[in-house]
């Protein structure tokens, strides 16, 4: 068992594990995209497996960005982005908004702000 913890290739197999080996997510939905999950969501979610349901917690008491979302369930983004895209065409959470197509600059400046609050956390 010692010798499990050690290993470094166990905190890359689970990751590959929860997106069923996938790295695209479904649907293409931005960092600063606005996620929430109704008591009904978060009830179904409960049968959606152990991750998702902690996903839809997090998007229970208020809007969360899949940023956030990440943030909080310590999840790497990546997995994050291909388990939210996965709820969302699930129905287990609901998409409120995406931020307006912007230039890079404007993108860029959004990031940096949402990365600023996550720092704070």
């Amino acid at each position: 068992m010692e010798q499990h913890r050690r290993d470094p290739r166990g905190a890359l197999v689970r990751p590959y594990a929860v997106t069923r080996g996938r790295t695209e997510p479904r649907q293409d939905i931005a960092l600063e995209a606005v996620l929430v999950a109704s008591p009904t969501q978060i009830a179904e979610s409960r049968f959606a497996g152990h991750d998702k349901h902690r996903i839809a917690m997090v998007c229970e008491s208020r809007p969360e960005s899949l940023a956030e979302i990440a943030a909080y369930t310590r999840l790497p983004l990546g997995v994050a982005r291909v388990l939210v895209a996965d709820m969302v065409a699930e129905g287990l959470l609901t998409l409120q908004t995406a931020a307006p197509a912007t230039g890079f600059e404007e993108r860029m400046e959004m990031l940096g702000r949402v990365l600023s609050g996550l720092r704070e956390l």
